[in-house]
C-alpha cells in the first residue's frame, strides 16, 4: 500500500477517526455557509431596494420573497453575487438563500438543531423547501412537531405532516390544491440526458384517461410494427410507436369536426434540431460524429441519417465561421450576427449559469448608447434575470477573447467565464 499524507493515520483507527473529524468539519462548514447566507440577506433587505434611484424602477431591481409569509423581502439581485463567491448558480444561490430565511425565520427550533449538529442540514433544507408555501402558523405547526425528531423521521412522514398542516391552517388554499392537483401533470423528454448512443429517458404523469389512451395507441402501434416485420423487442415497438406517434399527430387540432379526414389535419414534423456534423458526415460510406446542440451531446452521423429518413423537413444552412469579426452600425443585431454569438458562446456569458444560448438575448458587452459597437466582438449571449442585473446594478463585464468574459461583482469578485466554464480569479472580494 502506498505510503498516506495522512497525519497520524498509520492505523485503521486512526484512519477512521480522522475521516470522522474531518466529516464533522465538513458538515459545521455547511452550516457556516447557510449562516453567511442569512448575514448577507439581511445586508440586502427591502429597504436597500426601495431607495433606489427612480428611474428605470419599472424594470429595475425588485424586492422578492425567498421564504414564506413572515420571512423577510430580499434585494432580488442579491443571491447572484452570493453565489458567484461560492461557485453556485443563481438559481441554487436563491434556494440556499430562501432555506436560510425559511429556517431562521419560520422553522427556528428545527434550524436551532441544525446548529447543534443534532439534525442533518440537508434534511432541514428539503423541510423548509416543503413548508414554504405553509401560512405562518401552518410552519410553525409543522416546526413544533418535527422539530425533535426530524433527523429520525422518513421523507414520507414529514410530507404527510406537511399535508396534515396545510389541511388544518389552510383549508381554503388545501380544497384548491386539490382542484388544481391536475397542474402537477407532466411529461418530461430529457433530451439533455442524450448520449452518443442517441436515445433518452421519457417519463411522465398524466391524467388517467389520457394515459390509458396513450397506452392504447402506443399498443396498437408496436402490435402493427410486428405485423408488418419488425424483429425488435416489444420494448422497441413501444419505443418506435411513440416516436411514430410523434410525427403523424403534431397537428393537435382538436377542433375538427367529427368525420374530418384524419390526413387532412396531420402536419408535417416541426422538431428543430441544431447539428454541427463533422466532415465525415458527407459521405454515407464513412462513420463520424455529429454534435447536437440543444442536448450538448454527441451522435453518430448515422444516426442523423436515419432521422433525416423520416417525414423531416431538413434545412442546410451555410457554415457560420466564428472567427469572422461582423460589424452593423445600428443598434439593431443581424441575424447572421446574432446567430453567431450563440455558436461561439453556448451557453449564457454570466458565472455559474448553463442557460442555453438559444434562449438568451443577445446583449451589447459595452452598451450601445455608451459607444459599444454592434458587432461580434461586444456582443455576448445573456439570460433575461443576467441581463437585467447587468443593466441594473453594478455587474459589469468585459471579453477578453471570443467566448471569454471578464466579470467584476459589485463588491470586487473577478470571475472569467471561457466557453461555458467558470472560474474565480480572486479567491475574496477586496476590502471596502
Amino acid at each position: 500500500m502506498a505510503d498516506s499524507e495522512l497525519p497520524d493515520c498509520d492505523t485503521p483507527a486512526a484512519v477512521l477517526a480522522f475521516a470522522q473529524r474531518r466529516r464533522a468539519a465538513a458538515q459545521r462548514a455547511e452550516i457556516d455557509v447557510v449562516e453567511a447566507a442569512l448575514v448577507w440577506a439581511a445586508m440586502h433587505p427591502e429597504e436597500s431596494v426601495a431607495e433606489a434611484p427612480a428611474a428605470g424602477l419599472a424594470f429595475g431591481e425588485l424586492a422578492v420573497p425567498l421564504a414564506g409569509e413572515g420571512a423577510p423581502l430580499v434585494a432580488e439581485f442579491a443571491p447572484m453575487e452570493f453565489g458567484a463567491a461560492i461557485g453556485m448558480s443563481t438559481d441554487s444561490a436563491r434556494s440556499l438563500v430562501g432555506d436560510a430565511l425559511e429556517l431562521a425565520h419560520r422553522l427556528k427550533r428545527t434550524w436551532k438543531l441544525v446548529r447543534a449538529g443534532k439534525v442533518p442540514l440537508w434534511k432541514a433544507r428539503r423541510l423548509a423547501q416543503l413548508t414554504t408555501t405553509l401560512p405562518l402558523d401552518a410552519a410553525d405547526f409543522v416546526d413544533r412537531q418535527v422539530a425533535g425528531f426530524v433527523g429520525k423521521i422518513s421523507w414520507a412522514g414529514i410530507e404527510r405532516l406537511v399535508d396534515q398542516a396545510r389541511v388544518m391552517f389552510d383549508p381554503e388554499g388545501a380544497e384548491k390544491d386539490r382542484l388544481g392537483a391536475a397542474d402537477g401533470r407532466r411529461f418530461d423528454v430529457h433530451t439533455r440526458e442524450a448520449t452518443h448512443d442517441g436515445t433518452v429517458h421519457v417519463e411522465g404523469v398524466l391524467d388517467l384517461a389520457d394515459a390509458l389512451d396513450l397506452n392504447a395507441a402506443i399498443s396498437q402501434g408496436a402490435e402493427e410494427l410486428a405485423a408488418l416485420g419488425s424483429t425488435e423487442s416489444l420494448d422497441v415497438h413501444r419505443s418506435m410507436a411513440a416516436g411514430e406517434l410523434a410525427r403523424r399527430q403534431l397537428a393537435f387540432d382538436l377542433g375538427a369536426e367529427a368525420g374530418e379526414d384524419a390526413a387532412s389535419v396531420v402536419k408535417p414534423r416541426q422538431v428543430v434540431i441544431h447539428v454541427h456534423l463533422s466532415h465525415a458526415a458527407i459521405s454515407r460510406d464513412e462513420a463520424g460524429i455529429a454534435h447536437v446542440e440543444e442536448t450538448r451531446s454527441i451522435v453518430s452521423t448515422e444516426q442523423v441519417r436515419e432521422w433525416c429518413g423520416t417525414d423531416t423537413h431538413v434545412v442546410i444552412r451555410p457554415v457560420i465561421d466564428l472567427e469572422a469579426h461582423h460589424h452593423a452600425d445600428a443598434y439593431a443585431i443581424p441575424d447572421r450576427l446574432a446567430e453567431q454569438t450563440k455558436l461561439a458562446s453556448p451557453v449564457c456569458a454570466f458565472p455559474w449559469c448553463d442557460r442555453p444560448a438559444r434562449r438568451c438575448d443577445t446583449d451589447h458587452v459595452t452598451a450601445h448608447g455608451h459607444g459599444g459597437p454592434t458587432c461580434s466582438c461586444n456582443l455576448a449571449p445573456l439570460c433575461r434575470r443576467h441581463h437585467r442585473a447587468k443593466t441594473h446594478t453594478a455587474w459589469t463585464y468585459d471579453t477578453t477573447d471570443a467566448a471569454t468574459y471578464l466579470w467584476r461583482s459589485p463588491h470586487g469578485l473577478h470571475l472569467i467565464k471561457d466557453h461555458g466554464t467558470t472560474r474565480l480569479v480572486t479567491a475574496h472580494p477586496p476590502d471596502e
